[in-house]
Parts: structure tokens; sequence; C-alpha cells
């Protein structure tokens, strides 16, 4: 049998759900398409993300021996891919958007009406986030308990790659290029293949580098933006070109083995757990990126200021430690995450403009934006949002 597999936020072969159980049927079609269709105008993907993705889809390609690109809209162009392959069944894992989730629900349901297998699966979390809730039931809303729920868990381990018979049919899809991705003139993304490498392998040498040589003394050293001691992982993990499931076995493996102290593990891994955190408000709250969280926020007097908020994103403020945070997201599509609150905090309480304006600046510039952790983190610093710093923390520009 031969089956359809779609990729998404998913471009890994390894401790891939739904490839490995495709793999099991029969011969594996792999597909990725482009939908600028199906998510709101404001969170299509960033330019960034962009660029991420063209290096990352040409990894997965090469990784595969051949992959289908396509752009549209993925219930018009997956009927088509499956009745010109003759495919009974079309896998996928699964993503949490609010929007990915209403067309993902229906692309199952008419392939199941057409007798086509339709099959999702965990690929990008370590817990659903409908598996973790309060002893009443209801989602949670405050990390702490939140993570100490998903503790008590088991984690599973990563399904291991799959051995792959792929079939890349001629005259379907495009050409990488043609889906334009990359920038053009100017390119303001020169120099960023020197400091990232997108794709699987570049996924696994950042999480050995990071072991190796940035775990030590993490719970401290994570704050200090002049120094390397943070992962990077972000945009690999936003991609997934490697899973949290492989992340937390390499970590159980570095303490194992003592090379890793156990305070420096969990405190890395409860950072795994803030992104859990994350997805589990998106899935439960879908209006995070766009409305407040705490709905008496409705009321704030927000100033609007386009030339403060254009200093802000060109790193003109004046402030030194922002200005330096704003121009390193410009000049290399990242940003430290203590930064990023420093940053934040600004714009929202010095400049007292609306959070979301910021919000949507990082969805175009941040190599790692990710829906559920962009909105959840902008909350987070606005006061607004779900286990948020109280609305009068304000982080010190100068001296954090």
């Amino acid at each position: 049998m031969t089956t359809l597999v779609w990729f998404r936020q998913d471009l890994r072969i390894d401790d891939n759900p739904a490839l490995k159980q495709a793999a099991a049927r029969g011969n594996v079609i792999p597909l990725f398409i482009l939908d600028d269709s199906t998510p709101p105008a404001d969170w299509r993907l960033g330019l960034a993300s962009r660029w991420w993705l063209h290096q990352s889809l040409a990894a997965l390609r090469d990784s595969l021996g051949g992959l289908i690109v396509m752009r549209g809209d993925p219930r018009l162009l997956i009927h088509e891919v499956v009745t010109a392959t003759s495919a009974t069944g079309v896998f996928w894992n699964r993503c949490y958007e609010p929007y990915a989730i209403a067309r993902d629900r229906a692309i199952k349901a008419d392939l199941t009406n057409a007798g086509i297998e339709a099959k999702s699966f965990n690929g990008n979390l370590l817990n659903e986030p409908w598996e973790i809730a309060t002893q009443s039931g209801t989602p949670f809303k405050v990390y702490t308990p939140y993570w100490r729920a998903c503790r008590t868990r088991p984690i599973a381990a990563p399904v291991g790659a799959a051995s792959l018979k792929v079939e890349c049919p001629r005259g379907l899809g495009l050409a990488l290029d043609d889906l334009r991705l990359q920038p053009g003139r100017p390119n303001w993304a020169a120099g960023w293949r020197q400091l990232w490498q997108p794709g699987e392998a570049g996924a696994k040498h950042q999480l050995l580098k990071f072991l190796d040589e940035g775990l030590r003394g993490y719970p401290e050293l994570r704050d200090r933006a002049d120094l390397p001691n943070i992962s990077r992982l972000s945009p690999h993990l936003h991609w997934g070109e490697i899973s949290p499931r492989q992340i937390w076995q390499a970590v159980q493996m570095a303490i194992e083995s003592g090379h890793a102290e156990a305070r420096d593990a969990d405190k890395f891994l409860s950072e795994i757990g803030w992104r859990e955190f994350a997805h589990h408000l998106l899935f439960h709250f879908p209006t995070l990126p766009d409305q407040n969280w705490r709905e008496a926020f409705n009321a704030y007097p927000w100033r609007e200021s386009a030339a403060d908020l254009k200093a802000w994103q060109r790193g003109a403020t004046g402030y030194p430690m922002v200005d330096a945070g704003m121009r390193e997201l410009w000049r290399t599509g990242f940003m430290h995450n203590r930064v990023r609150m420093i940053a934040a905090s600004f714009l929202i309480k010095h400049l007292r403009i609306n959070w979301i304006e910021g919000e949507r600046w990082f969805w175009d510039t941040l190599l790692d934006a990710d829906l559920a952790n962009n909105a959840a983190g902008w909350q987070w610093v606005a006061g607004s949002g779900a286990d948020a710093a109280p609305y009068f923390r304000i982080f010190n520009p100068m001296e954090q």
C-alpha cells in the first residue's frame, strides 16, 4: 500500500510517528504544501520563517531522496495527489494552531468519506494539550502545577527512524525555488547561512553542542545575555527538525552518564515545559494570539506612536540593552530570551504600545516564530496572559 505523508512542522526522518507508521504500510509519498490560504493574514509565515523553511525543506528532500512541494489549499491539493498516485492512506503529525486544527479535521473527514485511511499523530509535544488537566478536568492556567502534573507522566521514547521506500512521481509539484521563500534584493538574510544550519542534521548537532558547552550552570547563566548558555534549539523545534522526545532522551542520557548535573538538566527541561504550556494555552484558549487573555486589559489606554514603534523595531531607542537585542534580531533572526523579555517590557511598559504590535514584529523577524510561544510570551510580559508577571512588574532596560 502507498501512503501520502503530509509534512508540516515535522521536517525530520527520525522520531517521526506519521512517517514511521506510513513506512510500515509500504511505499511513502512525501508531500509539503505551503499553505498561505488557511492562516489568518496576520499569522501567515513571516519572512524570517520562510528563509528557514526553504533551507529545511532542501535538507529534508535530500535526506528522503525526494519531496513533492506544492503551494495552495491543502484540502484541494491532497485530494489531487491522492487521485494521481492512488494512495490508500494519508498520514500527518498534528499541529495545534486553531486554524490548523479546523483545516485538519475537514481534511480528515474528506479523506475518510472517500475511503482513504487518514491518521494523525503526536510528533511535536511531550503531551497532547488535552492529556493534562486539573483535578476538576479544566485546563491549567498556571505553569508550575501544569509542569508538576506533566512530570508525573512517563515520556514516550522516540520511535526511531523508518526504513523508507520513497516515491515521488514525476509531474507533480513545483521546484522548491518556485515557492519563493528566499529574500530577493536587498538580501536581508545575507550571512545567516554562516550562523545557522537548518535541517535535521543541524538540529542534532546543535543539541549535542549545547549539552557539551552550554548546559553546565544553566539555571544562572541562561539569564546572562553576554554568554552562550542557551540552547538555540527553538527554530529547530518549531519546524520539527528535532522532537522534544529526542531532547528529553538526550538530556536523561547525559544525566545518567554523569555528563550533566541533574539541577542543570531539570532547569533546561523546565524551559521545554514552558513550550508545552504555551501550546496547552493556545489549544484551550484559541484567541490567545489576538485578544487579551485577561479581559480587564481590554480597557487599558495604549499609546499609538508610529515613530516610537519604528525606533523600537530598528533598535534606535537609545537604551543600549534594548537596541542591542533588536539589532541582533534583525542581523541574525534570533534574540537571547532574557533580552526578548527586556525589549518586550520596554515596548509595553515604557512606550505603552500594545503588545500585539510587538508580537507581530517578532512573528515576521524571528526564525523561531511560533504562534503559541510568541503569543504566550508577549501576554506574559504584558501581564494580560495566563500565569503572567504582574502588570506592574517592569524589566530594568539598563541593568535587567
